[in-house]
């Protein structure tokens, strides 16, 4: 397609909505899922080094 100008270009003929719609919630999702996957493997350490703790505390107590 060739625009013959700027405003053409983002009027993306009839369908601006649409195609800048998705472009922005792709755009939204993509700085958004490593966040949450950072916060969800930070969780995840947490609760890990939490039940390895709670299991050495265990066999500590089954020891004495």
């Amino acid at each position: 397609m060739n625009w013959g100008s700027a405003s053409e270009f983002f009027a993306m003929g009839g369908h601006a909505l649409y195609v800048w719609g998705s472009f922005g919630a792709c755009a939204l999702l993509m700085v958004a899922e490593p966040i949450l996957a950072r916060r969800r493997r930070s969780n995840a350490l947490t609760e890990l080094k939490r039940e390895i703790r709670a299991r050495q505390e265990s066999a500590d107590e089954t020891q004495t």
